[in-house]
């Protein structure tokens, strides 16, 4: 079985993708540290209550609602609105992730990031290296899990 054969291969690999940035979310709310200062700078020392509870606990929250989207996203489709509003949210969740990961990337290759704000050569070193592409990789296995939701054939209810 090829992976693009397997069925929910990509919603399984969107889901996982959004487990482990949640970990990494609630690792650092917790105080873990590793990596935090180049991908938060400043704020990464300061810890300010806004920036852990919407930043850190926040997006760990959200990336555990896109890993249950994921699950959904490797399911058979449900017929109706229900399964439109999956697909959808799976086509939304795809170019949001590409969209941030693109549009910071393009930002920092050409040096309009930072000039308002301080980013430093670190910062901008890792955001390109490792943050960005990883937004890339989840916008990319939520669009593939989207284009592929409800693709593999259900058995008919008779079926044994």
């Amino acid at each position: 079985m090829t992976v693009d054969r397997a069925p929910g291969v990509w919603g399984r690999s969107a889901c996982a993708w959004a487990v482990a940035f949640a970990l990494l979310h609630f690792y650092w709310a917790l105080g873990g540290s590793w990596g935090l200062s180049v991908s938060a700078g400043p704020l990464a020392e300061e810890r300010p209550g806004w920036f852990v509870a919407l930043g850190l606990w926040g997006v760990g929250t959200l990336c555990l609602v896109g890993a249950v989207l994921g699950w959904l996203l490797a399911r058979p489709r449900p017929g109706g609105p229900a399964g439109l509003a999956v697909k959808a949210l799976g086509w939304c969740v795809c170019a949001v992730l590409l969209v941030r990961g693109i549009a910071v990337e393009m930002l920092l290759l050409t040096g309009t990031a930072g000039q308002e704000i301080d980013v430093s050569p670190e910062q901008r070193l890792w955001t390109l290296v490792l943050w960005n592409p990883w937004f890339l990789v989840g916008g990319l296995v939520f669009g593939l899990a989207a284009r592929k939701f409800g693709g593999a054939e259900r058995p008919s209810p008779g079926a044994a």
